[in-house]
């Protein structure tokens, strides 16, 4: 029987940095959470920051996508990389330097040069693009102008690369603040408002330009902005809450979720009653309940007259507790803070009292969310009801666009049947030549971090279309042998490291009390020593190796084998080197990469130095090219 293999090449040794492939913006995590172990955390920090211009908010509230694809996760339990950022970036970044987010990129750009960052770094990387403009290996834009609709991650991510790249720069934004949902759609308990003001404040200090309290279609129409500017990015986020589709949706006392937390956000909270019931399973539908949850305590504490057990939160979702699209650390927290979870159910009517007010809402039990194919499904079982009475209802099942200053046929863009715009996902490229869509609207709800990618995509494909040049890469890889390679004692023991949480009794009365809380130094080094550091590989020099097997032996993880070449396949063009006759009775040493811990035994045990540690190394510096 043939066993399946591949042959290691470029693309093989950057898969192996898995949490690095997995981010959107190519984040070398294990960089950083290496430099962290090392205690070298000025240079973590230059490393985290490097690619992602909101790295100090990701710090808090990404969805660690980095995490989800750990190699450790694989062993254990995966590092807690977002903890980790957060760490550095509380230590160096703008929320933590005493001028803020001015001149933070000429601290960064100084300080790789003087300490000469030895790290993955990824196409996105900001030094070697300031390099590259520097040189003019990558020739800066000048005298060319764009327009930005929205402030959230995705138009603040497209406004600092473009600014960087040389075009003047302006960013409408309905709130009277920059920083759109980051701002007024995530609860400050989790990202406080400091920390994205900071965040704005190297933006605008490359010389974008915010104008604030501008809702486009009132105060500007688009093609108003079309007219000043050489390209315009649409990058509006999903302000308003889906309706709930059964009847009396429409009663007084229900709200959308994030209008809810808007106002909530604004000093505008409105009056809940001691009744309340959220309906939704996601990460929203837990802001808001846990938002209530603080609210209604908070107001409780005003008026000196809380009686214990009166306010009730019922957070509803379809999805069972296994299903449930929210963070499980939500889940757990929000049971601490004393919402009802209510799983299984969907609303099949909201009832009102005589004045048009919802009194109650009626489920049914959800039989099954997905169907067979795991798509969008659920079926209902109508004699299982269940009524509770309420004073409001929040709905957070989903959010949408306002594109209401969008006219298809006056702007020359095409729209999908649901109404958002017909773009390139990868590029934000759309029918009219000077149009893009970047974030949600280009591709649908995401993480934050892939709003970041989204806006960097978009800023490099207008200065394509403003320049007719396309900013290409020029590829280095290298292998450094590691001579003294060594691990921290007990290294693959070492449990994850909880992360520090404020006491539920604590954080109910102030909405801007913080939930979880930084690592300390101590618990980061340790933390951060648990990475496998999947940039280190086991080199194998076949022709000197001597097949004792010494290496399959002493691997702890049994990841090692020796097998003979006529028992592998490696796909068709390997396959033709492997039937080299030249090669007739050789044999192959396989290495399953899912469950080696890079611990060296192997390089330690063998007997003719066959064997040795080498760190992976690449950079990808920018340069232009004719499109």
């Amino acid at each position: 029987m043939l066993r399946s293999a591949r042959l290691a090449d470029g693309a093989y040794w950057r898969e192996q940095i898995r949490c690095q492939a997995a981010c959107p913006v190519h984040t070398d995590a294990r960089g950083y959470v290496r430099a962290i172990a090392e205690g070298d955390f000025e240079r973590a920090y230059r490393i985290a920051r490097g690619p992602n211009p909101l790295a100090s908010i990701c710090g808090r509230v990404c969805g660690a996508p980095c995490e989800q694809s750990c190699r450790r996760g694989d062993y254990d339990r995966p590092v807690s990389i977002r903890a980790l950022k957060r760490f550095v970036c509380e230590k160096f970044g703008p929320e933590g330097r005493p001028e803020g987010g001015r001149g933070l990129h000429d601290y960064l750009a100084a300080a790789a040069v003087q300490f000469g960052d030895r790290h993955c770094q990824d196409r996105e990387e900001l030094l070697p693009m300031l390099q590259a403009l520097a040189s003019g290996d990558v020739p800066k834009v000048s005298g060319k102008s764009v327009g930005i609709i929205g402030s959230g991650p995705a138009g603040l991510a497209a406004a600092h690369d473009l600014a960087l790249l040389g075009f003047d720069v302006t960013v409408y934004e309905l709130e009277s603040f920059l920083g759109g949902m980051l701002m007024v759609g995530i609860p400050e308990y989790r990202l406080p408002r400091r920390v994205v003001q900071a965040e704005v404040e190297v933006i605008t200090s490359l010389g974008v330009k915010g104008v604030t309290g501008c809702t486009v279609g009132k105060d500007v129409s688009l093609p108003e902005l079309r007219e000043r500017h050489d390209a315009v990015v649409i990058a509006v986020g999903m302000k308003q809450s889906r309706r709930a589709p059964c009847p009396g949706a429409d009663a007084e006392g229900v709200l959308g979720g994030v209008e809810f937390l808007r106002d909530v956000s604004l000093g505008k909270a409105p009056a809940l009653g001691s009744r309340i019931v959220v309906i939704g399973g996601g990460n929203v539908a837990y802001d808001v309940g846990r938002t209530v949850v603080r609210q209604t305590s908070i107001d409780a504490a005003r008026t000196a007259r809380r009686a214990s057990g009166v306010t009730q939160v019922h957070l509803c979702s379809l999805e069972s507790l296994e299903e449930m699209p929210a963070d499980d650390v939500e889940i757990m927290e929000g049971d601490e803070e004393g919402i009802l979870r209510r799983n299984s159910v969907g609303p099949k009517e909201i009832l009102k009292d005589s004045s048009g007010r919802a009194r109650a809402v009626v489920f049914q039990k959800c039989t099954r969310v997905f169907d067979e194919n795991r798509r969008f499904a659920p079926l209902f079982d109508p004699t299982a009801l269940t009524e509770i009475p309420c004073d409001t209802v929040l709905i957070a099942i989903g959010q949408t666009f306002d594109l209401s200053f969008v006219d298809a046929a006056r702007d020359g863009l095409q729209l999908r049947p649901n109404g958002t715009i017909v773009c390139d996902p990868e590029t934000g490229r759309t029918s009219a030549r000077d149009l893009y869509v970047a974030g949600d609207l280009a591709y649908g709800p995401k993480l934050l971090i892939h709003a970041v990618a989204s806006g960097k995509a978009v800023a490099r494909a207008i200065y394509t279309q403003v320049t007719g040049r396309v900013i290409g890469h020029d590829a280095l890889e290298l292998h450094f042998p590691v001579p003294r390679y060594g691990r921290e004692e007990g290294y693959e023991k070492t449990p994850r490291v909880e992360l520090p949480a404020t006491p539920p009794e604590e954080r109910l009365h102030d909405m801007a009390a913080l939930v979880e809380r930084s690592l300390a130094q101590e618990l980061a080094v340790r933390e951060a020593g648990r990475c496998l550091d999947c940039g280190v590989n086991t080199i194998f020099d076949g022709e000197r190796c001597v097949l004792c097997g010494g290496c399959v032996d002493v691997c702890p993880e049994k990841c090692l084998r020796l097998t003979p070449l006529a028992e592998l396949s490696a796909g068709p063009e390997a396959d033709a080197a492997l039937r080299d006759p030249a090669l007739a009775g050789a044999t192959a040493i396989l290495k399953d990469e899912t469950c080696c811990i890079r611990c060296s035994l192997c390089a330690n045990r063998c007997p003719a130095d066959v064997i040795t540690m080498e760190r992976f190394l690449y950079r990808e510096s920018p340069r232009c090219q004719e499109d």
